[in-house]
């Protein structure tokens, strides 16, 4: 399986790659956190570890650590824009369970 991004995703991400005039790509991973365990993390890389793990989808490099690999494994990160809101969305078939403010989730 891979890490694969919709559309409105990979453009957000591009976007804000730009603005910042620098990146290599995106990291997901996951953290220990929360009532339900664990937790996703999303920030920008400008520089590779050795262990990470690279997938590219719609020409945005999506980064990942492999202890997060066991986990995010097929998630599809989408991009959401509702008025005034707008966000990331991590769709991730390797959820059981989500705790009830949508923070925190067990695989």
């Amino acid at each position: 399986m891979a890490i694969t991004l919709s559309d409105a995703a990979a453009e957000r991400v591009k976007s804000f790659l730009e603005n910042r005039g620098k990146g290599l790509g995106v990291r997901l991973g996951v953290t220990t956190t929360g009532c339900s365990g664990l937790a996703y993390v999303l920030e920008f890389v400008d520089d590779l570890n050795d262990e990470d793990i690279v997938y590219e989808d719609k020409g945005v490099k999506v980064i990942i650590d492999p202890k997060s690999k066991l986990y995010l494994d097929g998630t599809r990160l989408e991009f959401k824009k509702e008025g005034l809101n707008e966000g990331f969305e991590f769709v991730n078939p390797n959820v059981k369970g989500e705790c009830g403010c949508g923070e925190s989730f067990t695989v």
